[in-house]
């Protein structure tokens, strides 16, 4: 893959998925580079959301991409490219999620470590935003690490992955009723997390 390439030559809104995968089956590698052009923006949101980590959602993200570039033929489009590709960015970003976790607990029974080398990145915010808005975002990050992996899981495929119910649940396996359900909860308990949060400050 050869990374980013201009917005001119992607042509991302001319061509759909199933084109771009039939170009790359018929041998034309470039099909490949408008896929990553398209959608690499709203898979590091997703793993941004699940590990609040910066460097390591890239790492999620190069590894969702790499996986489904050798994974592409088994594509059989019974769901959406978009759909598959966050199934499986989101699961490499759990995966490195709890890598890190065991990591960092090996690192921690370790005699006279320096906690501060097991300091998380603080999140990137961008130069327009307001200091406001990126104290609510540092506080939704840190509500979210509260939720269960499941909740947090189906709450960031729906409003960080722009997936309906019916996708998140085609992504996780489980109905859209379970869907409903954890979005209820995730809602509920962010929500409390937040207040509790403004209280306090």
């Amino acid at each position: 893959m050869s990374g980013f390439v201009l917005a001119a030559e992607c042509r991302p809104d001319v061509e759909s998925d199933a084109q771009l995968i039939e170009r790359f089956r018929a041998g034309d590698s470039k099909a490949l580079d408008v896929l990553f052009y398209r959608y690499r923006t709203v898979a590091y949101r997703v793993a941004y959301r699940l590990l609040g980590h910066e460097a390591d959602a890239l790492d999620a993200v190069q590894e969702g991409f790499v996986k489904s570039l050798t994974r592409l033929d088994s594509f059989a489009g019974r769901s959406s490219f978009k759909t598959w590709l966050l199934r499986i960015v989101s699961n490499a970003a759990l995966d490195l999620g709890r890598q890190r976790r065991r990591h960092e607990q090996k690192r921690r029974s370790l005699p006279d470590h320096d906690a501060s080398e097991l300091a998380l990145v603080a999140p990137v915010t961008e130069p327009t935003q307001t200091l406001e808005q990126a104290d609510l975002r540092q506080a939704l990050d840190a509500a979210l690490t509260q939720l269960p992996e499941p909740q947090r899981r189906t709450f960031v495929l729906h409003v960080d992955g722009e997936l309906s119910y019916r996708e998140v649940a085609d992504v996780l396996g489980i109905s859209m009723g379970t869907v409903m359900s954890r979005l209820f909860y995730a809602r509920q308990k962010l929500r409390s997390l937040l207040e509790e949060r403004s209280s306090q400050s």
